[in-house]
């Protein structure tokens, strides 16, 4: 048998049935699960961050995303002026770098 022969006898061949269609619509059920695991957790982690950015306030310690801990001094548009211990440095970040926040009250168990 030849590679055209055998390519033309597998084209020919029938799809095997009522079970041919399941491995057809397999991806398609698999959308709403991809988007429960994958993307709504995410998209609930961004809508908390967000809020988190939203109520910082001055006195709040931060941590930026590059791994920086401060204290908040005060707070602009987009920027945020942190001091820094132990030489009290007083540095200038964007608001967006903020990875997390603990206030006063957090930290009191």
């Amino acid at each position: 048998m030849s590679v055209a022969s055998t390519f033309a006898f597998w084209a020919a061949a029938p799809v095997g049935g009522a079970g041919g269609s399941i491995p057809m619509l397999l991806p398609l059920l698999l959308i709403p699960v991809l988007y429960i695991v994958m993307i709504r957790p995410q998209q609930k982690r961004q809508k908390q961050w967000q809020e988190m950015l939203k109520n910082i306030k001055a006195g709040d310690k931060v941590t930026t995303a590059g791994g920086i801990r401060g204290i908040i001094l005060s707070i602009k548009d987009d920027v945020i002026i942190i001091r820094v211990a132990p030489d009290n440095l007083k540095m200038e970040v964007a608001k967006n770098a903020i990875a997390s926040v603990t206030t006063e009250d957090a930290g009191k168990d």
